[in-house]
């Protein structure tokens, strides 16, 4: 399974907890001994691929580092209604402190993983990769890209810093692609940066442009008709990587794929993704 960022999820398990307890669960502590011990089961209450086993365990063992998982299921594998994931056993008062961050981020990684799967599912066969974007829930976008590589799509850039992404309006903004492309090369070349460029294109006259300039990574075409991206990466042939995005969804990706794109980014995967039901009971 893929790793998660230890540093990032140490830190993003430690402000969470102070967003929702402060300085202390009052209820656990007024009505759990400090010494109690308890056993619960993670219960699934729906259908998709799970993700965040991983993330769970890790929260209880920092609230109580005696805390023992049993691993029913992996993440990434697909689960239905009925399903017990994992038995947790650790201190009660720890188990209660950690339920609500364990079942939110889980409910949540697991609708990305099970939204990622099914495109996925859609292109299969074809040489091409379905991409995640930027559009995630902030302080969460390492945890959301990590459920969508759990659900078999792929990552694109990690933020504004590891990626050049020349969009509409940097291209309106500076006048014309081959200058926004001309500024960009300066640019890395004055800072000493080596980053994959990406620009993006509204249509055919644009494409020309950005082929007669090159000096790119690869070309996004947004909003693109089928027959129109089909003769723009028959124009291509292959000299840049090529990239559609613009309004992807589950009935529309396999079409869009079979124009022979290498990529296709899907901000779907992360803001429309909904949640998976998920539950955690102390067993008595």
């Amino acid at each position: 399974m893929y790793p998660i960022d230890q540093d990032l999820l140490q830190k993003f398990i430690i402000d969470a907890l102070y967003e929702d307890v402060h300085e202390g669960d009052h209820t656990s502590l007024a009505c759990i001994p400090a010494d109690s011990r308890s056993r619960a089961r993670l219960l699934v209450k729906g259908e998709g691929v799970i993700a965040g086993i991983a993330f769970a365990e890790a929260v209880f063992k920092h609230l109580d580092p005696t805390a023992s998982i049993d691993i029913r299921i992996q993440d990434g594998q697909d689960v239905q209604y009925g399903d017990e994931a994992f038995y947790v056993e650790c201190n009660s008062r720890a188990l209660l402190t950690g339920e609500r961050l364990v079942l939110n981020t889980m409910q949540r990684l697991s609708g990305v993983a099970t939204l990622s799967s099914r495109f996925a599912f859609e292109v299969e066969g074809l040489p091409v990769k379905i991409l995640d974007t930027r559009k995630t829930t902030p302080l969460m976008r390492f945890l959301e890209k990590w459920a969508v590589k759990t659900g078999g799509c792929d990552n694109y850039r990690t933020g504004l810093y590891d990626w050049i992404m020349i969009k509409d309006n940097h291209v309106d903004a500076c006048g014309s692609i081959t200058k926004a492309i001309d500024k960009v090369h300066e640019y890395l070349a004055d800072n000493h940066l080596d980053l994959g460029i990406t620009i993006e294109v509204r249509n055919l006259v644009e494409l020309q442009e950005v082929l007669d300039r090159g000096g790119i990574t690869r070309i996004m075409l947004d909003n693109f008709e089928l027959p129109i991206m089909s003769e723009a990466v028959a124009h291509i042939n292959g000299r840049f990587e090529t990239e559609a995005s613009g309004g992807v969804t589950l009935n529309t990706v396999r079409k869009i794929a079979e124009t022979g794109v290498n990529y296709i980014s899907v901000g779907a995967l992360t803001h429309s993704a909904g949640t998976m039901d998920l539950s955690l009971k102390v067993i008595k």
